[in-house]
């Protein structure tokens, strides 16, 4: 949103002693000393802890209003409207701009450009210090991996992003794309993009994702900004435009099947590298796809589920195939309920009790009655769901977002998961007929989402890449402990298969 209050709240004078020494995503806050998620008032240069730390920055500008409004009441308040009043700040991570007053992330600037004089003194200085003193940003194994600035609460879209540039198959895929090629003829020496999304002429998801996936795995001392990449967005999908907070889950299925539609048409008519195992998945109803041949998106995401009802007045029996990308797990209810604080904790709830939920037998209610075929009517029936094939990456969402009478409230349950051998196994039709490998999966990825509402909060992603974990928060990039990464509130857990041919003991942590 574009926000009012900049040109009377943005009013410092940038110069070389302006800011506190240091890179800015280290700069600590003025009263915990915190380091995460510093925030900067952009009235008086004040370093204080984001919303989702201590909050102290926003205690700055609840203690600037208490002064505005002491003594002389609303009447001073209305005098000093037009007088900074410390509603500004400026995230040291992502340079994002947030206003109190608005409530809200803004992309707008001052007429005098004060906004992009903060940026770009806050940039230079994280270049001289990276060039002058690279350890002092984690060593060189740190900066391996990059962040992605915060377009203006686009957390939603850069967790998703790393999760994604973190499956090494799917991302080395990409990664090795060409890049778009140039026409011949009147169209000579220029390059030329489609996808088949939109029928749009001018833009392309698969050569965006391509360019932000090579940039995110180059690593360097300041985040990448993905412009190009959210404007095709954008274009292609018009629900994700504007600058409001998003579903993370939501996003990835929509980027999901819109790289898979470009993906089969081919960029420039040409064809794309041929999958591994294309073909070779099961025939007829199981088949994975998603309207017609595979890609590269169905090739590692897709499963198939058996979707097993059973009248329960004549005991006919019907079966179906229903092909996914990823499994949306219910969190058992029994683990939902808020206890006081004298009461004792309960059993924790695992991802086993969330699988054993989505494959149990179940009894469909009434507004769910199954049409039998040989008693001509709607039945009383059960239903369950075996896992017919399971996919190169298994991708779980977890449903922390429900719907009551009028509002969409969060599940904030912890649910315990595993960082190795998940076993997937007992959920298989035919287990017996998988090899070792193939029911074994190692976490990669998890999502992650801070805060009390799907419309608000924060989106922060885990990632393993070459045996080490780092914590993705917009433009920050931090090396991370699995202790750290296992008591996380996950989202969206992306599991690997396991490739190796040995079977390790699995994790105990369910």
């Amino acid at each position: 949103m574009e926000c009012p209050h900049l040109n009377s709240n943005v009013c410092i004078t940038i110069d070389s002693s302006s800011f506190p020494h240091g890179s800015p995503s280290s700069w600590c806050c003025s009263v915990c000393r915190s380091n995460k998620s510093p925030w900067v008032c952009l009235t008086c240069l004040n370093v204080h802890c984001g919303r989702y730390v201590n909050a102290h920055a926003k205690q700055h500008y609840e203690d600037s209003q208490s002064q505005v409004t002491g003594g002389a009441g609303q009447k001073r308040c209305e005098e000093q409207e037009k007088n900074a009043q410390h509603l500004v700040c400026m995230d040291c991570s992502s340079y994002s701009l947030f206003c109190y007053r608005c409530d809200d992330f803004v992309v707008n600037d001052t007429k005098l450009g004060h906004v992009q004089k903060v940026r770009d003194r806050m940039t230079l200085q994280c270049l001289v210090i990276s060039m002058v003193s690279p350890s002092s940003q984690g060593g060189a194994s740190a900066l391996s991996a990059m962040g992605l600035r915060n377009l203006g609460n686009t957390c939603f879209m850069n967790a998703i992003l790393q999760s994604l540039s973190n499956i090494q198959q799917f991302s080395c895929y990409f990664m090795e794309l060409p890049a778009v090629a140039l026409r011949s003829g009147k169209t000579a020496g220029r390059r030329m993009y489609h996808t088949r999304s939109q029928g749009d002429t001018s833009v392309s998801l698969v050569e965006e994702l391509r360019k932000t996936l090579c940039y995110l795995w180059q690593g360097g001392p300041t985040a990448f900004s993905p412009d190009s990449l959210f404007y095709v967005v954008w274009k292609i999908m018009p629900s994700f435009r504007g600058y409001q907070q998003q579903d993370a889950h939501e996003f990835m299925r929509y980027l999901l099947d819109h790289l898979h539609r470009e993906l089969q048409g081919g960029l420039n008519g040409a064809k794309h590298p041929a999958l591994p195992d294309e073909g070779k998945l099961p025939a007829a109803g199981g088949k994975c796809c998603i309207n017609g041949s595979s890609t590269v998106v169905t090739s590692i995401f897709g499963g198939v589920l058996q979707n097993e009802v059973n009248c329960l007045i004549c005991g006919t029996e019907s079966r179906k195939f229903d092909p996914f990308l990823d499994l949306s797990l219910d969190i058992p209810n029994q683990f939902r309920h808020k206890r006081a604080k004298d009461q004792e904790p309960g059993p924790t709830c695992t991802l086993r009790d969330c699988l054993c939920s989505f494959t149990d037998l179940e009894e469909l209610d009434q507004a769910e009655l199954y049409m039998c075929h040989r008693c001509k009517k709607r039945q009383k029936s059960t239903k369950k769901f075996w896992v017919q094939k399971l996919p190169k990456v298994l991708c779980l969402h977890l449903k922390r977002f429900h719907w009551t009478s009028y509002l969409r409230n969060k599940v904030t349950t912890y649910v315990e998961f595993p960082l190795r051998g998940l076993d997937m196994r007992g959920y298989l039709l035919q287990p017996e007929e998988a090899l070792p490998d193939r029911w074994l999966y190692d976490l990669v990825a998890v999502v992650v989402h801070h805060g009390s509402g799907v419309g608000s909060g924060h989106y922060t992603a885990y990632g393993k890449r070459e045996g080490r974990w780092y914590h993705f928060n917009d433009s920050t990039v931090t090396l991370t402990e699995e202790e750290t990464v296992v008591k996380a509130k996950a989202y969206i857990l992306f599991y690997t298969e396991r490739s190796d041919k040995t079977t390790p003991e699995t994790d105990t942590r369910r």
